[in-house]
This record gives structure tokens, sequence and C-alpha cells, in this order.
């Protein structure tokens, strides 16, 4: 009975608001236990970040998600919890297209550069959205639509502008949309060199995410260069 009567005597908006609330309170919580967990690796170095790692785990690597199955719940809209240069690698996959754009990127890029070991690695992947721009505008004919719809998205998306919305917002959990061009100027106002479109990695990246991925990686700087 309680239900529909909160449903009566409420608006759809102020129900969506309460949900949002009660939501960042639980990643509060998630957050400040993996702030606390991740005093053990205060004085450690080499460390390998595995950020944004959803269920994709990788052993020997600190994994670190609000799901409870990481490492480390943190939320990566705030300040990384770890030493200047600790990190020899951090590595972030269908995750950075998630931030809000362009100030919590931004925020979230230096905060790796920062952690980053001089001459250490950042190594992104972000859905690619040439991809789907390329084919709509009729400069390609690789089959986009035809395969996110086999493989990917809803059965609602049935026309090609439907497709790309949901490319775009994907139930509003895509927060912004990348091409290397905009990934490398983003990388470098953080202070990233030797930025490069790099080949899917088996050994690094997700099977499931070989097609229609960007993968890029980004170095930290050398003390000498």
């Amino acid at each position: 009975m309680l239900r529909p009567f909160l449903k009566y005597i409420t608006t759809r908006g102020f129900r969506v608001s309460v949900e949002v609330l009660l939501q960042e309170v639980k990643v509060n919580v998630r957050h400040r236990v993996g702030v606390f967990r991740a005093r053990k690796f205060s004085y450690k170095t080499g460390l390998k970040l595995n950020v944004g790692c959803g269920p994709k785990l990788k052993e020997g690597w600190v994994n670190i998600d609000l799901s409870p199955n990481a490492d480390l719940t943190l939320d990566l809209r705030e300040p990384l919890p770890f030493s200047d240069g600790a990190c020899q690698l951090i590595y972030s996959e269908h995750f950075l297209e998630h931030l809000d754009y362009p100030d919590p990127t931004n925020s979230f890029l230096e905060v790796c550069f920062r952690i980053l070991e001089p001459d250490g690695v950042f190594s992104v992947g972000v859905p690619d959205t040439e991809w789907p721009i390329l084919e709509y505008t009729g400069q390609s004919q690789e089959g986009y639509f035809k395969f996110v719809k086999q493989q990917w998205h809803p059965k609602w998306c049935e026309t090609e502008m439907e497709h790309l919305n949901y490319h775009f917002r994907m139930d509003n959990h895509h927060r912004f949309a990348y091409d290397f061009k905009t990934l490398k100027l983003v990388l470098s106002r953080a202070g990233f060199v030797d930025i490069q479109h790099r080949e899917f990695d088996p050994e690094l990246d997700s099977q499931d995410r070989k097609i229609g991925s960007l993968y890029v990686t980004a170095r930290k700087p050398s003390l000498t260069s």
C-alpha cells in the first residue's frame, strides 16, 4: 500500500531525485571504506591500477571500482589516495566515458598523472565514436549499425539515430564520447606525452570489447625530459 501512495503524492522527478540521493549515500559509504583500505598501499611503489574495473579483475593489479568485488571501492570522481609516483601503470577500459566532461575528466587524468612514476604509462580504452559517425555520414560501410543491433544495443533501437543516441548516452550512463583527436587533447592537457593509438592487446584488454573500442597509451615524462 505504501508504494502506490508514495507514487500518488510525489512526482516522478522527485522520486528519481531521491533514488539518486540514496545511491550517492551508498557511494559515499563504499568510498570511505575504500579510502581506509587504501592505507595499506601508502608506502608501496610500482603499483599497477585497474581503475573502473567492474567485474573484470586483473590478478596482480589493484582493482578499483565501486563494485563490492573490487580490491578498493573508490569513487573515481574523487582524488585517488595514492602517493605521488606510486604507480608504474594505470589501466582504464570503458570507464572514462562515464565521467562528466571537461572538469571531472580533467581532474581524474591530473590525479592519474600525479600518482604515476616518471615514464609511467596510462593506458585507456573507450568506445570508438568515429566508427558510428563515419558510417552515419556515408564515409564508411563497415557495418556498425548491423553489428551493434546484433550484439549490444536494445531492441528498441531501430533507426540509425536511435543507435547513435544509445551510443552517446547508454541508458544515461555515458557522459562523453571520444575520438582519438579529443582523447589525445585531454591527455596532453593533463601533462602526458607520447600519446599514441594502439592495437587491441589480448593480454591486457577484454576480448568482448575488441570490436568498437579505441585504445590509447600515454606516458608521464621522465625526470630528464
